[in-house]
């Protein structure tokens, strides 16, 4: 059985053979990636909470310098890998793809509890991965929703039993669709009139189960504006979550998978509606670039990937209305840093008619969401999540909107943690976008 201390030996052999050590010493030391960061301004200006921190330390563990000790692995684990840092940095430092290959060289020699153990596997093994089992889980949430199970637990505060911000989460998840509803999903879509753009839907696990509505009203919007839409039947998770957890290889076995479903599909592009999977998406190219039966085709795909909003933008969009209302926009932090796209969804917004558009002070800055950030670090999560509530209450909106399910879950958490559940509502830009549609007609 093997020591601490030899533990952190291996990995720190691990470290110096699976780091990109020019992308480490690309790293000028600079500083301009200091006030983009979360963790740093949060922490009061603490360097290893910081980009050019944790690449400092990354690079003192790969030249032998300190050991991978406890406080390395929680600096990294403390990162919400939110990537605001690389259209701040002037070099050009790809310092998502470091914190991803770190991630994943500590996990393969990390030593788990038996309960973590069989959690990680669960998650990103047994569920996440296998559609069948993700839609069991909607239709169990579906069952607790609709039998009064989940107003019985509500009313008798036993959801407070749950840890943390749990019971206030509980609280915000949307309305599960029925078993039914999750089977019949469709495979092909037709433009509503002459096909201006022929689009591949990437339709994820999470938004085509928990978020069906919203993938729904996506396909709506698609058909109005005169999108033919292809949703290939045997895609599945992006596998976001994998990489970003250390769990790289599944998120490789994810993406081969995804990659067989869509090359084949005749589409001027492959469309998705999460900043969070769509940002993975483009990158499958530098997950499976040493990969030399996979590397080009990945490439290929990742060429293809456009956010939905790009596209409507592209395409136009049908005469859209609501209610007389302010409306005010939070970036999901991988749309915006990693496929960089931040104007069209506010131009969107703004062709509203009775929509007065205000842009929320640092709206590109991370919510705290971060995938499962805010249950693992909970304390940071919500530091960053108050901050967040004044600067989107500052703007008077009655609607705050954003263009990711994790970001959703968190807006929405945070006007239950300010009491602004009268006043304010937090939706997907696609749900509002459809909604304007519907009432536009």
């Amino acid at each position: 059985m093997s020591t601490t201390n030899e533990r952190q030996q291996e990995l720190a052999i691990d470290m110096k053979a699976g780091m990109d050590y020019d992308e480490l010493m690309n790293c000028m030391r600079c500083g301009f990636c200091l006030p983009s960061c979360p963790t740093y301004r949060e922490s009061g200006g603490n360097e290893a909470a910081s980009p050019r921190g944790r690449i400092a330390l990354m690079k003192a563990v790969v030249d032998g310098i300190m050991e991978p000790d406890e406080d390395f692995e929680k600096q990294l684990s403390l990162c919400l890998g939110c990537r605001a840092c690389e259209p701040a940095c002037p070099s050009g430092v790809k310092y998502g793809h470091l914190l991803e290959a770190a991630r994943d060289i500590i996990q393969k020699k990390k030593k788990h509890s038996l309960p973590v153990r069989m959690v990680r596997s669960l998650v990103f093994n047994q569920l996440f991965p296998k559609p069948n089992r993700m839609r069991t889980v909607s239709s169990l949430l579906w069952f607790y929703q609709k039998t009064g199970i989940q107003k019985i637990a509500q009313a008798t505060h036993l959801t407070k039993i749950a840890p943390g911000n749990l019971s206030i989460m509980e609280k915000v998840l949307p309305q599960v669709p029925s078993p039914s509803q999750l089977k019949n999903r469709p495979t092909h879509v037709a433009a509503e009139g002459k096909v201006k753009q022929k689009v591949a839907f990437f339709s994820g696990c999470l938004m085509d189960t928990m978020f069906m509505d919203t993938n729904d009203a996506t396909l709506f919007i698609l058909s109005k504006s005169n999108c033919e839409i292809v949703i290939p039947e045997k895609q599945n998770c992006c596998g976001a979550l994998h990489a970003h957890s250390g769990e790289k290889d599944g998120a490789k076995a994810l993406a081969k998978e995804n990659i067989l479903a869509f090359e084949n599909v005749k589409a001027d592009f492959i469309v998705s509606n999460a900043g969070g999977c769509g940002a993975l998406l483009v990158e499958y190219g530098h997950l499976l670039k040493d990969d030399p039966e996979w590397a080009e085709r990945a490439k290929v795909f990742s060429a293809r990937v456009k956010d939905i909003s790009e596209i409507l933008l592209a395409v136009g969009m049908p005469k859209m209305v609501l209610d007389e209302q302010i409306v005010t926009y939070q970036d999901s932090c991988h749309l915006r840093n990693v496929m960089g796209t931040f104007s069209a969804p506010r131009r969107l917004l703004q062709q509203i008619e009775g929509v007065t558009f205000t842009e929320m002070k640092d709206a590109d800055r991370c919510c705290g969401s971060a995938g499962v950030y805010n249950i693992i670090e909970q304390e940071m999560s919500m530091q960053i999540l108050d901050v967040k509530m004044e600067q989107a209450k500052a703007t008077k909106a009655r609607t705050l909107v954003t263009a990711n399910p994790g970001c959703l879950l968190q807006m929405k958490l945070g006007i239950e943690r300010a009491g602004l559940q009268k006043d304010v509502r937090a939706v997907h830009i696609v749900d509002l976008l459809a909604e304007a549609v519907k009432k536009g007609e």
